[in-house]
């Protein structure tokens, strides 16, 4: 005798809808470069987004209630020679993020309070000291201003590195 056997979900009466365009980001070019990072960041206040760019890497931020189709002009922060591999906002401070990039460096940026208006090249801190790229960068969620990077040395083994960012700069808060 043949038993039908059928997985009981408890979601199966579950439906999606799709959200309206008015409510999402479009036309946004994401960047190809292939790494394990989730190309994207979001605080309370700003979405950032890695993307395509000529001559190194760069990233967008937009505020969070700037929905809609975003124009190919939108200012990006554009101070790495290299594809950007990863993003973090810090956790006490919305208007400061890290990168990390294929040029072997992390920088810190301090995005103005209402948003990018022009694009921003020059960080507010370069932290070199990486021999390859820079692949993972992320805030200590507890302790102010502790970055860590991570990437690989020569052996292709896996290098991280802890850095005080107060020692660096003031962060403004």
């Amino acid at each position: 005798m043949f038993k039908r056997v059928v997985r009981q979900s408890k979601f199966r009466h579950v439906f999606g809808q799709a959200v309206k365009n008015d409510q999402c980001y479009d036309d946004i070019r994401v960047s190809r470069v292939t790494w394990d990072s989730a190309f994207c960041a979001v605080n309370p206040k700003f979405v950032a987004v890695i993307v395509e760019a000529s001559g190194g890497g760069a990233f967008m931020v937009l505020p969070l209630h700037k929905t809609g189709r975003i124009d190919k002009a939108y200012p990006t922060v554009c101070g790495h020679t290299g594809p950007v591999l990863d993003i973090d906002w810090c956790p006490h401070n919305d208007q400061v993020i890290a990168s990390g990039s294929e040029d072997c460096t992390v920088m810190v940026w301090q995005i103005p309070e209402n948003g990018l208006v022009t694009s921003m090249p020059e960080p507010v801190v370069v932290l070199e000291g990486h021999s390859k790229r820079v692949g993972i960068v992320t805030w200590h969620p507890t302790a102010r201003n502790i970055l860590l990077s991570a990437g690989e040395n020569f052996n292709g083994k896996n290098s991280s590195s802890c850095c005080l960012i107060n020692s660096f700069f003031n962060i403004q808060t």
